[in-house]
């Protein structure tokens, strides 16, 4: 976990060097997110959601903007328990453009907030609890015309906390994330 903090801090530290030259924008993406989610339980295996991610994107300068993220995800059948499941997802924090050229634009971003879940199998037996969650990740947007856009991929380290107990200590469950859609900026 230390090694990604830091990693993204040089990131941003490298990006402010080389910012591009471009107005305050707003950005808008919406598109279909893919999630593989990590209980720590040692008895419960790792298992696929399916659901959709947007966000909207105000940059303050061009090359750093402030996000709010929201998703959405839903599994129909955990393991083989039948048990469906859905997590929601609301995170907000920094995106920083890093250096690109005129056709491709990476991005790294830091999202702090909270997730909701609801289902029994994956969470120690509660039908519905709330938790902190983060976002570390990066993507990579790919201008079609002047204000519509493809995110050909974002990818998200996403750990959450909700109450897994085993031997009396919380464990975190490390998922990651993985977007593409449509991207409008204004």
């Amino acid at each position: 976990m230390r090694k990604i903090v830091f990693a993204v801090a040089a990131i941003l530290c490298t990006a402010m060097t080389a910012a591009a030259q471009e107005r305050n924008s707003t950005e808008v993406f919406l598109g279909y997110s893919y999630m593989r989610a990590n209980p720590s339980t040692s008895g419960d295996d790792s298992f696929n959601l399916n659901g959709g991610d947007g966000s909207v994107s105000y940059y303050v300068k061009p090359w750093l903007g402030l996000t709010a993220d929201f998703g959405g995800y839903y599994v129909g059948q955990i393991g083989s328990t039948g048990v469906n499941s859905t997590l929601s997802t609301y995170l907000f924090g920094p995106r920083v453009r890093l250096p690109g050229t005129s056709r491709l634009r990476p991005f790294a971003q830091l999202l702090v907030g909270g997730a909701h879940a609801t289902g029994s199998a994956a969470f120690a037996g509660a039908s519905t609890h709330n938790a902190f969650a983060m976002g570390v990740g990066t993507g990579l947007d790919v201008p079609i015309a002047r204000h519509i856009g493809v995110r050909l991929f974002q990818v998200d380290y996403l750990p959450t906390w909700f109450p897994e107990v085993v031997g009396g200590h919380r464990l975190v469950q490390e998922n990651l994330r993985v977007s593409t859609g449509l991207r409008l900026r204004f």
